[in-house]
């Protein structure tokens, strides 16, 4: 049975599997970064989980800028009750699970989450091939990030809660 909960640190193995599986080397978080995440914004670091295995997760923390910055990357804050937007900065599922709707259902429960929060919005940036899913699930694209990370062009998508 599908269950989605707050990622923890047993978790962590197979949540690194997964990002380096949807990442390359420049994009992805780092162990000890994902670890800081488990750690400091569990509360906003959904896993989806099928018999004790992770399948997919989102996370990213509060915040309260509009957009983005890469800083958010490196350098991580807890949630604070006061923050307006919610961020996502990893959204990654299983290969062999892609396709299936779980990414989506992700994005639902972050977005319940961040509603029960108080959050005005969820903001990410995303590459240009992965604006059209963000739009399907209601995102906006307001345009070019000004994100250098990894060196890539990224696009800014909001979600109004």
């Amino acid at each position: 049975m599908l269950t989605f909960q707050e990622a923890q640190p047993a978790d962590l193995d197979q949540i690194m599997t997964i990002e380096n599986q949807g990442f390359n080397q420049d994009e992805a978080a780092t162990r000890p970064s994902m670890a800081e995440r488990i750690k400091r914004i569990s509360d906003t670091f959904i896993v989806a989980k099928e018999d004790n295995r992770v399948l997919g997760y989102v996370v990213g923390p509060a915040s309260d800028e509009r957009y983005i910055t890469d800083d958010l990357f490196e350098h991580l804050e807890a949630n604070q009750q006061t923050d307006r937007y919610q961020t996502i900065l990893s959204l990654a599922v299983e290969a062999k699970f892609q396709k299936h709707g779980l990414a989506g259902n992700l994005l639902t429960k972050l977005a319940e989450v961040a509603r029960s929060q108080g959050r005005e919005a969820i903001t990410l940036t995303c590459l240009e091939r992965l604006v059209p899913f963000y739009e399907r699930h209601g995102y906006v694209n307001e345009g070019v990030s000004e994100s250098t990370h990894a060196g890539e062009t990224w696009y800014n998508l909001v979600l109004t809660l």
